[in-house]
């Protein structure tokens, strides 16, 4: 493996915090390069000229942290293209400087609980996506209340849960209810309906968001692609 393929890799644990997709699978990296000297080059890119700069913010710095952290590269130089803020962002995500500090005086709160929002969010979807099939298969509510991660089927969407709940340092291991509240507590069979109810539609909505977004980028950028 190259070290563009490892920093390609890194790049792809890096998420777009309202769709929760990895910015690699959703096409918003336009470029990706690596110097014979260790330079890491990324170049982003959004579906539109205005995308919320806290969301912005939050994928160029992880971009950032995710490629600087790498052996074998020495320096990573992200850079966000054609948004409104553009120029703050990646001046920012350069000097390491927070939130705050690379919008003095319009922003007034760190992005530590809109990243727990999402993540919030991505649980309860999570859910849906782990639970769904077996709800199609006949399961009801009191075999899945008492279902528990190490009892669900394996497959990709549980991996992912797994992730997003230790990320929230909520229970993650085997012997964890696989539905649970925000605050981790064990959902019960009578809540079991309502509870899915919920999570299908945060699903919904934030695959919906997320369709949007890929049209949006195919539209504004047609006739290019990132590299993979």
């Amino acid at each position: 493996m190259t070290l563009r393929d490892t920093v390609w890799r890194a790049l792809g644990t890096v998420l777009d915090p309202e769709l929760d997709e990895p910015i690699t699978d959703l096409d918003f990296v336009a470029s990706c390069t690596v110097s014979g000297d260790g330079v890491a080059s990324v170049h982003l890119r959004l579906p539109t000229f205005f995308c919320a700069p806290n969301f912005s913010f939050l994928m160029v710095a992880d971009a950032y942290d995710a490629v600087s952290a790498l052996d074998g590269v020495t320096r990573a130089d992200i850079v966000l293209d054609d948004h409104h803020a553009s120029a703050e962002i990646n001046d920012g995500v350069a000097a390491h400087a927070r939130f705050v500090e690379t919008f003095p005086g319009e922003a007034d709160a760190e992005l530590d609980e809109l990243r727990r929002y999402f993540l919030e969010k991505a649980v309860i979807a999570g859910q849906d996506r782990v639970a769904r099939p077996l709800v199609d298969a006949g399961v009801g509510p009191d075999e899945l209340a008492g279902l528990t991660l190490g009892s669900a089927p394996a497959s990709r969407d549980l991996a992912r849960l797994r992730l997003r709940r230790a990320a929230l340092r909520l229970p993650a291991d085997d012997d964890a209810p696989l539905l649970v509240h925000p605050d981790g507590s064990r959902v019960t069979s009578a809540q079991v309906p309502l509870h899915l109810r919920r999570a299908r539609l945060t699903r919904l909505g934030m695959e919906a968001n997320g369709d949007l977004c890929t049209s949006f980028l195919k539209t504004r950028y047609a006739g290019t692609a990132g590299t993979g």
